[in-house]
């Protein structure tokens, strides 16, 4: 059975104000989303699951999964801030979804095969989706067998400012034993540093991986989820700014001995728009795998 992919793409509608305002990087308006469906369908993955709003539903259906309609399955799932258990009690005048594996959790009833999990504006690369899906096939009918794609850090930086990573740590095995988030990353002269609360500066090797939030995991993965995210609920649902993220229920579970997360070292080169002036830069990078054969001139015909 081939995997399936989950894009996570609830937060477009709130971060580009409308999906019309989705600029294309490619020559025929080709968005990150366009390529990162291509590279899994070339990687072998059967089916793609976008997470969204209601909101923009219509538009979303119009000018994106119809391009893909007649070369992968596609289904559409929703993520709202009252897609919570029945009879748990949160802050009503909350505005934003509650995070990253809230999001996973509205695919629960779609997905029954090894996923891969991935943000709709990131960048990831072809072979980072074929270590994915080469993981997903192996662990077909496992339990608690998970990965995590782990990036070069100097192959996640920006041009245009400084940028957040979860920095991983990992043990002989390359299985994941943390995630610490660092703030504030730059490179300067060379050095990829990040300020200390303190003052000063701390160094991060160019080598050391860092999370892109590209994962994947097994279907009993929804079933962790569910019982933390009640929990979670009853301890931080008040909190109006609090988040549900996938680092968050990936630690618990390799805290508990109830999975492992493999860290996968990729080659590959994320990009993506973190900020307005990346934009130039992703055209270019876009472009270039263009003319290297990488990608066609026009993804679908």
């Amino acid at each position: 059975m081939k995997p399936t992919l989950l894009v996570l793409a609830a937060g477009m509608g709130s971060r580009y104000g409308s999906l019309k305002q989705l600029d294309g990087v490619g020559p025929n308006g080709e968005t990150i989303m366009d390529y990162s469906v291509y590279d899994a369908v070339k990687a072998g993955f059967g089916k793609v699951v976008f997470v969204i709003r209601h909101s923009f539903e219509a538009e979303f259906r119009t000018q994106i999964v119809s391009k893909y309609e007649n070369y992968i399955p596609v289904e559409v799932v929703f993520q709202e801030i009252d897609s919570v258990p029945t009879g748990i009690i949160y802050d009503t005048e909350r505005v934003k979804p509650w995070g990253t594996n809230h999001a996973i959790l509205m695919a629960k009833d779609v997905i029954d095969t090894p996923f891969a999990v991935v943000n709709s504006d990131d960048f990831y690369g072809g072979e980072s989706y074929s270590l994915l899906a080469n993981f997903l096939q192996k662990v077909e009918g496992k339990i608690g067998n998970y990965c995590m794609i782990g990036y070069h850090i100097s192959n996640t930086l920006s041009e245009s400012g400084a940028v957040n990573r979860g920095v991983c740590s990992v043990n002989e095995q390359n299985l994941l034993t943390s995630v610490i988030e660092r703030t504030k990353i730059e490179c300067e002269g060379g050095v990829i540093q990040y300020p200390l609360e303190h003052g000063g500066y701390e160094t991060i090797p160019n080598s050391s991986l860092v999370s892109m939030n590209m994962w994947g995991f097994t279907p009993e993965y929804f079933d962790f989820s569910e019982k933390s995210f009640a929990k979670f609920l009853t301890e931080r649902g008040m909190d109006p700014k609090s988040e549900y993220y996938i680092p968050t229920v990936v630690d618990e579970l390799i805290v508990n001995n109830q999975a492992t997360c493999e860290v996968i070292d990729t080659p590959a080169k994320w990009f993506g728009v973190t900020y307005a002036e990346d934009r130039p830069q992703v055209v270019l990078q876009i472009s270039k795998l263009i003319r290297e054969g990488v990608y066609p001139q026009q993804l679908w015909k």
